[in-house]
């Protein structure tokens, strides 16, 4: 799935969002939805497939932040786009 198709669910773009601001447990994330948190383990499975967010182990926790290389081809398409146009 690419970084463009990962965005198209509005609880995928929340995650992101709230990525944006500071990194994330699994729980903290989960938390903040009205969802399963298989629910919201699958959108994140997504997300890191589409190289949106990666997770680190810290212990027994999974911690969330976004992945700045899938933005980066995001950006990329855009600006290539974007040249088209000028």
């Amino acid at each position: 799935m690419d970084e463009f198709a990962a965005l198209s669910d509005s609880t995928r773009r929340e995650i992101v969002t709230l990525l944006a601001d500071a990194d994330r447990r699994a729980g903290d994330i989960a938390a903040q939805f009205d969802v399963t948190p298989p629910a919201v383990s699958q959108h994140l499975k997504v997300l890191r497939e589409a190289k949106l967010v990666k997770v680190e182990r810290r212990g027994r926790e999974r911690v969330y932040s976004l992945d700045l290389e899938g933005l980066a081809a995001m950006e990329a398409w855009v600006e290539q786009t974007r040249a088209k146009w000028n």
